[in-house]
Order: structure tokens, then C-alpha cells, then sequence
């Protein structure tokens, strides 16, 4: 009589192939207590869902931009203005924050492939990237306080309306950057992070950087 001999599951970690074929980031499932349900489904919705929503954000302030151009050559009452200089700092802030939020990125790729899912150190590099997030967002608010100070409003000229519009703008999508990465450190912490997820915060967020240089130099040279 045949008798079936069933195979004793190995210690470690599993490892399950991608949609290429490959083990890798996303694709590992680490042992108990881990990252271990950090994987994909075929279908990425929110892949699909971000380049919808950066296209969206480009149309909307290359809309802007152009208005600002037709608003420049229209009237007589263009006057420029000093951007604050803490405007400088910000930027460094914020591609600062990039820089982490990549650092966070390549340490979830490494601890997602071992026995041990020590998740304490990419989580305390998004933290980083929240912190200056925050931080820049309060210094765009200290440079609304600057020229507030210098009697200039929305309503002052057209160039600090535009400057309002255009930072102002930019902040609420910051703003919805860092509550992106909330819901990734959310679900890393409770180790259901999917890798479509993380890189969909990560586009979106180096988006907002990029946007940012594009912003301070339309800035810099036409107000």
C-alpha cells in the first residue's frame, strides 16, 4: 500500500515570485511577525491611480502657469517681488526628505528578504521624511507670515496673488503627500505593506519635489 509523505515546511523565509518571474521587493512573504504579506496582486490599482492623479496635477498648474503668463503681459500693474529667502530652505527640506524617503525605500527592500523582519529602521527613516515634510510645510507658512509682514496679501497685487495661489496650491498637495505616507508607515508597522502601495507614496512624493523646483523657479523669475 503506497503512503504519501508529505514534506516538513523549512525554516526561513518564503519566497514567492513576482509578476516577473523573479523573488524580489514585494514578493517575499518573511516569516511570522514580519513583513508578511508584502506582496502584489496582478492588477496594481494604485499604480494606475497615481499617474492619473500626477497627470491631473500637472494639467491643473500648467493651467496656472499659463494664466500667470496671460496675466503678466495684460496689465500695468505688474510688480515684482522679493521671495523670502526661507523659500530656499524649504527646498532643501524637501528634497532632503526625498532623499530619505529613498533610503527608506532600499532598507524595506532589504529587511522584506530576510528571517528577521526588523522593520524598526525604514521606519525610522519614513519618519525622517514625514518630519521635513512637516518641517517644509511650515516654512512655506513662515514665508506667508514674511510677506504678510512686508504688507503684502492676496489681494495686494497679482504677483503675490499668483505667489499665494501657486504655494498655497502646492502645500494642500504636500499635505496630501505626508497623509500617503502615514498609510504607508501604518501598514508597515502592522506588516501588510504592499510594494504597489509604497511606490505609489514614493512617485507622488518625488513628484512634489520636482513640482516644488519647477514652482520655485517660475517664481524666482517672473515675480
Amino acid at each position: 500500500m503506497a503512503t504519501t509523505v508529505h514534506e516538513r515546511p523549512q525554516n526561513g523565509t518564503p519566497r514567492l515570485a513576482d509578476n516577473s518571474g523573479r523573488a524580489g521587493f514585494g514578493s517575499n512573504l518573511p516569516a511570522e511577525g514580519t513583513l508578511r504579506a508584502l506582496e502584489d496582486h496582478p492588477i496594481e490599482p494604485s499604480q494606475t491611480g497615481i499617474w492619473v492623479a500626477l497627470a491631473a496635477i500637472t494639467m491643473s498648474f500648467a493651467a496656472l502657469t499659463s494664466a500667470l503668463v496671460v496675466r503678466e503681459g495684460a496689465g500695468m500693474d505688474w510688480q515684482h517681488i522679493a521671495l523670502p529667502p526661507i523659500l530656499f530652505l524649504n527646498t532643501l527640506t524637501l528634497l532632503g526628505s526625498s532623499a530619505t524617503l529613498e533610503i527608506a525605500r532600499r532598507r524595506i527592500t532589504v529587511y522584506a528578504r530576510v528571517q528577521e523582519g526588523h522593520i524598526a529602521t525604514p521606519m525610522s527613516w519614513l519618519a525622517a521624511t514625514l518630519g521635513l515634510g512637516i518641517l517644509f510645510v511650515a516654512g512655506q507658512y513662515v514665508a506667508w507670515l514674511r510677506l504678510k509682514a512686508e504688507g503684502l496679501y492676496l489681494a495686494t497685487n497679482p504677483n503675490s496673488s499668483f505667489f499665494y495661489v501657486f504655494t498655497g496650491v502646492h502645500a494642500v498637495h504636500v499635505l496630501g503627500g505626508l497623509a500617503g505616507l502615514i498609510y504607508v508607515m501604518r501598514k508597515l508597522r502592522g506588516s501588510i505593506l504592499r510594494r504597489s502601495t509604497f511606490a505609489a507614496a514614493a512617485q507622488y512624493w518625488h513628484f512634489m519635489g520636482l513640482l516644488w523646483l519647477y514652482l520655485l523657479f517660475l517664481l524666482w523669475t517672473r515675480l
